[in-house]
């Protein structure tokens, strides 16, 4: 099992092209993210990148205001299963179901824990207008104490 989420190891790429495709996706610095922190930037915000989540070294934070303690996760469509982008590879479909599934769980625990150390979490879907984002980060900043702007990302 990986990482105490019940993912069995995977059981092989179904051919060259598909893991060509996979390892091109990039994890961090894609689009949304990097429209979202020149937002901020712009508005005056400074930030961390990939800010390792308090208690969890192997857990990283997309955009974290560590003064405000604020965590911003951008989440993409496919790895985190947006409900209106999302897609279920059909081969290996069973292993896919619970790595996905197991995804979401890590999410949650980590919005969890984030909040009970008196962070505020806003996360929102890579697909989500980066403006849009903002203000709801900016709302989390002005908020006084933790709160979590969003339980999860929208599904704007």
């Amino acid at each position: 099992m990986v990482g105490g989420f019940g993912v069995p190891p995977h059981p092989g790429s179904s051919g060259e092209a598909v893991s060509r495709r996979m390892s091109a996706l990039r994890r961090r610095d894609n689009e949304g993210e990097l429209a979202v922190r020149r937002l901020l930037y712009a508005a005056g915000y400074r930030y961390r990148v990939a800010y390792p989540v308090p208690g969890h070294a192997r857990r990283t934070i997309d955009i974290a205001l560590t003064r405000r303690k604020v965590a911003v996760f951008i989440d993409g469509c496919f790895w985190h299963g947006c409900p209106r982008h999302g897609t279920r590879p059909r081969s290996n479909a069973e292993w896919w179901s619970l790595k996905l599934a197991a995804n979401q769980a890590r999410d949650q625990d980590t919005t969890s824990q984030l909040l009970d150390a008196g962070w505020s979490v806003v996360r929102a879907w890579e697909h989500e207008d980066p403006a849009v984002v903002v203000r709801r980060v900016l709302e989390a900043l002005q908020c006084e104490g933790p709160a979590n702007s969003s339980t999860g990302p929208s599904e704007n």
